[in-house]
């Protein structure tokens, strides 16, 4: 087996720990296997998951399927960010035209509890049509890459991503650099400090980055929450790496 893993998530990461050939333990492969991450480049500084690890795009479908083709490649698993639609796109499109088997490895989306007040919306653009019937001050968690739809707002906006922003962005922002795991208590202070009335976020998922939406619940704070793009039909979905290793 030749596993192609589509990374640069915390599950893709453990993906890559369990199929690491380092002897047999509860919940790990079969060792008859190689494996290779694959990330996309964009975070300057990425988490490197264990083993073998190439970083870059594939130039699109064709480049993906001469890649499977050239490296013997005998299953894909995309384990990339909920909304990294267009490489799971291509994934599905490479994999269809060469046979090799994509599953898809997607951690379930967040759920409203009680007290929450959220507003689901079905794309950024979307989003920025309703935050100003929500409040000024605005809590923006949707990535660096993704601000121009914010950009001519005349909002307040704290800005947080792991690399700096890029333009176009919002006229009156500021921007912090962070990566998750966060806690409760720091996203409270954080909200506080800012006095954010409103909070933006994508619907990724996860324990890493929920705690903000923990003190948003607390501090009565409304949650605009993009919805997540559809996934290519008749993919099979799993929920955990554990699964993805079950099923490969």
């Amino acid at each position: 087996m030749r596993i192609l893993i589509l990374g640069g998530t915390s599950d893709g990461r453990a993906l890559a720990e369990l199929l690491q050939p380092a002897g047999p333990r509860p919940g790990s492969a079969d060792r008859a296997l190689s494996v290779v991450s694959s990330l996309a480049g964009r975070v300057r500084s990425p988490r490197l998951p264990p083993g073998e690890v190439r970083i870059g795009g594939f130039g699109g479908v064709a480049g993906l399927v001469a890649y499977l083709r050239g490296e013997a490649v005998t299953h894909v698993v995309d384990a990339t960010h909920p909304f990294a639609a267009g490489m799971t796109a291509n994934a599905a499109a490479a994999c269809a035209e060469t046979g090799v088997p994509l599953t898809i490895l997607r951690r379930p989306g967040w759920t409203a509890q009680p007290g929450d007040r959220w507003h689901r919306v079905a794309s950024l653009a979307e989003a920025a049509e309703v935050l100003p019937g929500l409040g000024e001050r605005v809590f923006l968690t949707t990535g660096r890459q993704d601000l121009a739809a914010f950009a001519e707002l005349d909002l307040w906006f704290l800005v947080r991503s792991v690399d700096p922003p890029d333009p176009p962005v919002p006229r009156r922002m500021r921007s912090i650099l962070a990566r998750g795991p966060f806690t409760v208590d720091g996203e409270t202070a954080l909200l506080r400090e800012h006095a954010v009335d409103v909070l933006v976020t994508k619907d990724s998922g996860g324990a890493d980055t929920a705690a903000k939406l923990t003190a948003a619940r607390a501090l009565g704070v409304p949650v605009v929450m993009v919805d997540r793009p559809a996934l290519p039909p008749g993919v099979p979905v799993v929920a955990t790496p554990e699964e993805a290793v079950a099923g490969l």
